[in-house]
């Protein structure tokens, strides 16, 4: 199995992410960045970029700033919205691969919100191709069941509350990743709260975003039993990102033997049989 190698990317105001970087042993034909979901940390893709290094794929995984092995200052807990990870962690992800491989067609890989804050990235034309796994707006008036309750309770009882007590996100008590900033959290709950994702803050906290810009081809791709993604908000989001040429890909996990794939599962070993249409993506559009 390959190992990766540990770097620091630096990003403009100074931070610098904790990364791993998966070298393939010969020339790579492309390089891929993963953006990680909102508090999950870097090592949960371990398999899956592996797997593409071993396939001749460069891979980048990252923890954005207060997750993981990245900063957790004081200061970053303090301070970090969720927009700064589109617009400054993810942008400095893609300068690293830049300067490492730069002559690779580079590719974004997202998963969660790594998919939905892509838009952001003042560096996002200059992506040969988008992928994603459970991007979609969190709306949160168009779950249904009682997903839709447990939904409500997370965004506008549990992130307020721990907020407000802790100074943090507790996400882990709820089984949701690692703890998060305050603000990532506060502003998580608004966009969920609107519709179109971040673009219920568009003229307000984000004064420039670059979704309207992006017309590389897309590969959107969510679990039939996602109920953190249903189809509508899958919709929604893709309306933000209204110029993508996406090609849309819903996974029906029973038909691969598969009780339950869901948001997460994907990237773990349960997700290997539909790796090999990540890679043909990559190889094609590279």
């Amino acid at each position: 199995m390959l190992s990766p190698h540990a770097v620091a990317i630096e990003c403009t105001d100074d931070i610098a992410l904790s990364g791993l970087l998966y070298k393939p042993l010969n020339t790579p034909v492309a390089a891929v960045m993963i953006a990680p979901a909102t508090g999950i940390k870097q090592g949960f893709y371990t398999r899956f970029a592996t797997f593409l290094a071993e396939q001749g794929i460069a891979v980048l995984t990252f923890d954005n700033r207060g997750i993981g092995d990245s900063p957790k200052t004081r200061k970053v807990m303090r301070e970090t919205r969720l927009q700064d990870w589109g617009q400054k962690d993810m942008p400095a992800a893609l300068a690293f691969l830049q300067q490492h491989y730069p002559d690779q067609p580079l590719h974004l890989i997202g998963h969660s919100a790594g998919g939905q804050l892509a838009g952001l990235m003042p560096n996002a034309t200059e992506l040969t191709s988008i992928i994603t796994y459970g991007s979609s707006s969190g709306c949160l008036r168009n779950f249904t069941g009682a997903y839709k309750y447990q939904a409500q309770f997370y965004m506008n009882v549990f992130i307020p509350l721990t907020n407000a007590l802790f100074g943090r996100t507790q996400s882990h008590w709820m089984g949701m990743g690692e703890p998060l900033p305050k603000g990532v959290g506060a502003q998580w709950r608004r966009w969920c709260n609107g519709q179109g994702y971040a673009k219920t803050e568009f003229g307000s906290h984000i004064q420039q975003h670059y979704y309207d810009q992006l017309t590389q081809p897309a590969l959107w791709i969510r679990a039939v039993d996602d109920q953190i993604s249903p189809q509508i908000n899958v919709e929604d989001i893709l309306t933000v990102y209204e110029n993508l040429k996406v090609t849309r890909k819903i996974i029906e996990p029973a038909q691969h033997g598969l009780g339950h794939l869901g948001h997460m599962r994907f990237f773990s070993k349960h997700g290997l049989p539909f790796w090999p249409e990540i890679l043909n993506w990559i190889v094609k559009h590279s």
